[in-house]
């Protein structure tokens, strides 16, 4: 028997101590399946005993006793094909289509209950939903979603709703938290089955309000179907997944289930940012959706006006940011935000528009916000050296233009070296955009590896460093490709003197690099700390502005 694949892996995995039990013939009648039975050989016939369902996955290996498993079809392989191994852990029925049964019918060894339905991914949210007991609806549940800031936008909430009293959770990418217990994320999103057991397991330890990332993924396969929001946020849009999406606008549309009228995922309340054209229409279609409840959706600007508007920053030696924010009832607060950048800004001032809409005092969450650090979002890293080392997870063209505009602000006179490569098997569209953009806006640039996947890493830096040696040579810094990222560090460190800057992107708070389906231990910031210890004050190299 083939061993089942695993793709989708999950978000921490938890589940609740106590979960209900739910009848295998409530959940056919809340999704409008069908119950019967697969026996060896046959067809699906006429529905056999009652059966109870205490958890469900679509993972074989991740079933427990009592489970739903579902068994989609997928690309390469139909789920069913692995049901012999769900079985075998302990899964009381199966959640499947009319293929999947004829696969079950030629695996099992005695009659399976099944829950048959033509599309069950289409449903899988809501079964999973209804199994554990709709827990997303007995909390708040704000969901974040756009290009860039999702993680900063969901820590600064988490913060603020924490200092404001209550008891949160989050779900992200860096990790998942919950009653101060952090458990490392896989996805942005987890599959739905996995999202509500986590939902179930933090509202078993008395969390009542929950902070997540969205991303696109999530939206379009159905993660997050079953969900009930209270608020969705937008940050920005700006090129990415476009190996996924068709185009932007598709991309754009994917974001849009979150605010959109006809969509089972609409929050209950928006909050948008609209400092781009994209958040614009976000804003037009959240407002399109509450016709008669114009309060429940707001606006958040840096650039212009909006119900919640941040003016008058003022940049820290340190790199805080303080700022002015004016909110719908025209109170005017003071804001600081540690992080360095005025994106920061934005997310900083979504980030308390956002407690606002919770229904939590704004000024305690605008003092709770004021003190946070994200991992691996213009992370420093400091071993006394004489320049400015940081770590940042901009992995795309939009967000590394900001974070370079960012710390060129900051160099008073300094260089700028940039480190960055482009991920393998993702949209193959940006990277000459990388390229530019780096070439554009450092002192050197070096092209390196991100995690090439399954690809050719040659083949990647090769686009980044078309996309670089396009920019006419008065127009941009040196050059430079080195595919061994811990080399490329190492010479990003040499080359810098007194004053410069380090900026080592794309990775952000990851540890790991993937090559060939191999995960090898990798952490940018500990590669950096270890060459500025070995190498830092050699300051040997002379910058030369060539290739």
């Amino acid at each position: 028997m083939p061993s089942s694949p695993d793709p989708s892996p999950p978000g921490g995995g938890l589940r609740p101590e106590h979960p209900p039990v739910t009848q295998l013939r409530d959940l056919a009648a809340a999704v409008g399946a069908t119950v019967g039975t697969v026996a060896p050989g046959a067809t699906t016939s006429a529905a056999g005993i009652p059966v109870s369902v205490t958890g469900v996955d679509l993972r074989a290996q991740g079933v427990q006793p009592g489970d739903l498993f579902a068994a989609l079809p997928g690309a390469r392989a139909h789920g069913a094909e692995y049901a012999a191994e769900a079985l075998e852990r302990g899964a009381v029925a199966v959640l499947t289509d009319a293929a999947g049964c004829e696969h079950l019918a030629a695996v099992v060894t005695r009659p399976v209950p099944v829950l048959v339905h033509p599309d069950p991914r289409s449903v899988l949210g809501v079964v999973s939903a209804a199994i554990y007991g709709d827990p997303s609806q007995h909390m708040q549940v704000v969901g974040i979603t756009g290009t860039s800031g999702k993680t900063t936008s969901a820590y600064l909430v988490e913060a603020g709703l924490a200092a404001a009293g209550r008891v949160t959770g989050l779900v992200g990418t860096i990790e998942t938290r919950l009653a101060g217990r952090r458990v490392p994320s896989a996805l942005t999103t987890p599959e739905a089955p996995q999202l509500h057991a986590l939902f179930a397991a933090m509202r078993e330890q008395g969390i009542d309000t929950v902070v997540m990332e969205v991303s696109s993924h999530a939206l379009s396969l159905g993660r997050v179907a079953g969900v009930r929001f209270a608020v969705g946020a937008f940050t920005n849009l700006s090129q990415d997944h476009l190996d996924f999406h068709r185009d932007l606008d598709d991309y754009f549309g994917a974001k849009a289930r979150l605010f959109a009228a006809d969509s089972p995922v609409r929050a209950r309340r928006a909050v948008v940012c609209i400092d781009d054209e994209w958040g614009v229409r976000m804003a037009g279609i959240a407002r399109a959706a509450h016709p008669a409840e114009p309060e429940a959706v707001r606006t958040v600007a840096t650039t212009g006006t909006a119900d919640w508007t941040a003016t008058a920053v003022r940049t820290e030696p340190s790199g805080s940011q303080v700022f002015t924010l004016a909110g719908p009832d025209g109170t005017a607060r003071r804001v600081a935000v540690r992080l360095p950048g005025h994106y920061n800004v934005a997310n900083a001032a979504l980030a308390v528009a956002v407690c606002a809409a919770v229904g939590v005092d704004v000024d305690a969450a605008a003092a709770g916000i004021a003190d946070v650090d994200v991992p691996g979002r213009v992370e420093r890293v400091d071993r006394g050296q004489g320049f400015l080392a940081v770590v940042d997870y901009a992995h795309k063209p939009a967000a590394l233009e900001a974070v370079i505009a960012t710390l060129r602000g900051r160099a008073a006179g300094g260089r700028l070296a940039v480190v960055v490569g482009a991920g393998g098997d993702r949209d193959h569209g940006k990277r000459p955009l990388m390229g530019d953009v780096g070439a554009r806006g450092a002192d050197l640039l070096v092209v390196t590896d991100d995690n090439p996947r399954t690809e050719d890493p040659a083949v990647i830096r090769a686009a980044l460093l078309a996309g670089a040696r396009a920019v006419p040579e008065q127009q941009r810094g040196e050059i430079r490709e080195i595919g061994d990222r811990a080399a490329a560090v190492e010479a990003a460190v040499r080359w810098a003197r007194p004053g410069d800057i380090v900026l080592v992107a794309g990775k952000g708070h990851e540890t790991g690099q993937e090559i060939h389906g191999v995960k090898h231990p990798f952490d940018d910031r500990e590669v950096l700390a270890a060459a500025i210890d070995r190498f830092a004050g050699a300051g040997s190299e002379q910058y030369g502005g060539t290739e």
